[in-house]
């Protein structure tokens, strides 16, 4: 687990002798209301031990209890949180739980619609193509693999615009008008009428889309503490399997419009699938809040959502848990000094790394799944019906893997349990002539390939952790972004049409990436594990009073501190 350590250690060795000294200096404020005691705390507000006592005091002692360190770690006086900090601030974990409630049902709720709506529009065409798209509009298969192409570059080049104006003019805002913009393009999908403007299409798509997802991820770093944020992440990855599973029913009906005014199904599940994304980028202009101490509107009424008391707890849980959440204002744009050091922060690429190239092994089958389905002899409503209990099984196993690497703490070890899963399938595919198998045993062979427990809500919140600045938290979100936008134009042409149906040459090169990824994880959690226990060395070989004047004068900021440690 990532982790600021000279406030826990200083609190933790107050009673030893080697700090007696700072302790009689007044290095320890005693004068400020008892802490909560020390415990792991819980994933959701339903998991309760049998020793929990919603009356007892939930404030964790933090740097902001150590007088020597506060000043330190103090939010900017322009933190738009800042009315509400307050280091006495203390709180029962009944009154915790109840706010914690609140902003899942107010924020987190919200998120992943809009996340449901963008994957909408991004996820149709492949219901497109199993009601005959590329035979109607004269593509091949290679066209359908430039499509996907130029998508992901798009995307890509979209992510970090979008991000920088993301954070200038908040979330809040510019979520709004990405997804009602985005909307508008899908709509359009109606009239495309040749190769030329499919790829128009396609790229105008991804650039407005790009950005979307990171935006997400930081908007809720501002409500949840980081134990808390892999498993909302995992929710938020949730809306985008909801709506693959929503599209497909949603195409079971729309593609029996086929022949209405003369037009085949796809174009009206484009066009209908559009209007429902602009309506929902409508009403989250009214549904969004630009953050904790922020949700007084028209919409949301003129006291907001929460009360004093609960915005106090909010701000006060939150900037324990992450002092570096007060060194920026949420609409303060990053500068091209911040951008660089962001993106010269050597220590978050493994994690780019790994984003290249993890999903890969079920990216390159996923994106022909509704061609492989026909193939097999499925017809095209069969095609989007079977599409749907791989979806199922794959929201419950990312809830698990989500919860594993939170309980155990081993991001590393968990996020790689995705490969273990993906390799037997992908050897079955590779070795087995599907042609003159049972076309039912292909789907589901195909359809557990599909249905690893995905690791980005693992790998996000691991990125968030171990940036430690939001200026980082906002480019690194982006950058692993670009990383995995750049591994599905990988993805998009490993399955070439000469080596259909079986596609055995492609299978063996997804294997081969495999066994990369596997060794990806090892080195990124090797690397963790020693830069910690490098910085481990030289903090331990400080006496107390090198570390506060290490505390209180070093230029070392955000995950580049002494005393921050990795996780791993």
């Amino acid at each position: 687990m990532s982790t600021i350590v000279p406030a826990q250690e200083t609190l933790e060795k107050v009673e030893n002798d080697e700090i007696e000294n700072t302790v009689e200096k007044g290095g320890i404020n005693r004068s400020i209301p008892p802490l909560g005691q020390p415990q792991e705390e819980k994933r959701f507000w339903f998991q309760r031990g049998k020793d929990y006592d919603p009356n007892a005091i939930a404030t964790q002692p933090s740097v902001y209890d150590v007088a020597f360190v506060r000043d330190q770690y103090k939010p900017r006086a322009n933190w738009e949180n800042a009315h509400r900090f307050d280091p006495a601030a203390r709180w029962t974990w009944g009154e915790e739980r109840q706010v914690i409630r609140k902003i899942d049902w107010r924020i987190m709720l919200w998120v992943a619609i809009m996340f449901t709506a963008m994957e909408l529009d991004r996820a149709n065409l492949s219901q497109a193509i199993a009601d005959n798209f590329l035979e109607d509009m004269g593509l091949s298969t290679n066209d359908y693999n430039l499509g996907n192409s130029i998508y992901a570059l798009s995307f890509l080049a979209g992510e970090f615009p979008s991000q920088l104006l993301a954070k200038w003019i908040g979330p809040d805002r510019y979520i709004p008008v990405q997804i009602v913009l985005f909307s508008i393009v899908s709509a359009s999908q109606f009239a495309l009428n040749s190769r030329a403007s499919f790829l128009a299409c396609r790229s105008l798509l991804a650039l407005l889309q790009g950005g979307f997802i990171p935006e997400c991820v930081l908007y809720l770093s501002y409500f949840y503490k980081h134990h808390e944020l892999t498993i909302r992440l995992s929710f938020f990855w949730t809306g985008m399997f909801t709506a693959d599973i929503l599209a497909s029913i949603i195409a079971f009906g729309l593609l029996h419009l086929r022949g209405v005014n003369g037009h085949p199904g796809w174009r009206w599940l484009f066009l209908i699938e559009g209007l429902i994304t602009g309506t929902i980028g409508l009403m989250s202009f009214a549904m969004l809040p630009a953050g904790p101490t922020q949700t007084a509107s028209w919409s949301r009424g003129k006291n907001g959502w929460f009360t004093a008391r609960e915005e106090s707890i909010m701000v006060n849980r939150i900037i324990r848990d992450d002092p570096s959440k007060g060194t920026m204002h949420n609409r303060e744009p990053i500068t091209l000094k911040l951008l660089w050091q962001s993106l010269t922060d050597i220590d978050l690429w493994p994690l780019y790394a790994i984003g290249l190239t993890f999903n890969i092994p079920t990216f390159s089958p996923q994106l022909y799944l509704s061609l492989s389905l026909k193939g097999l002899g499925f017809t095209t409503f069969q095609t989007n019906l079977l599409s749907i209990p791989y979806l199922v099984l794959k929201i419950i196993n990312m809830l698990l893997l989500s919860t594993l690497a939170e309980v155990t703490g081993q991001l590393a070890a968990s996020a790689s349990v995705f490969q273990f899963w993906c390799l037997p399938f992908l050897i079955y595919l590779r070795v087995v002539d599907t042609t003159h198998a049972s076309k039912w045993l292909t789907w589901a062979i195909i359809s557990l390939l599909l249905a690893a427990p995905l690791a980005h809500p693992v790998q996000v919140g691991w990125i968030s952790r171990n940036a430690n600045t939001v200026r980082s938290r906002a480019i690194g979100a982006a950058l692993y972004n670009m990383f995995l936008q750049a591994g599905v134009v990988i993805s998009s042409n490993i399955y070439r049409a000469d080596d259909a149906p079986l596609y055995r040459r492609g299978n063996s090169i997804l294997l081969g990436i495999l066994g990369l990824n596997l060794l990806l994880y090892v080195v990124a959690k090797t690397y963790y594990i020693w830069r910690n226990r490098s910085r481990a060395r030289k903090w331990d070989l400080m006496t107390p009073e090198e570390r506060v004047a290490y505390l209180s004068d070093h230029q070392d900021k955000g995950n580049k501190r002494l005393d921050f440690r990795f996780a791993s």
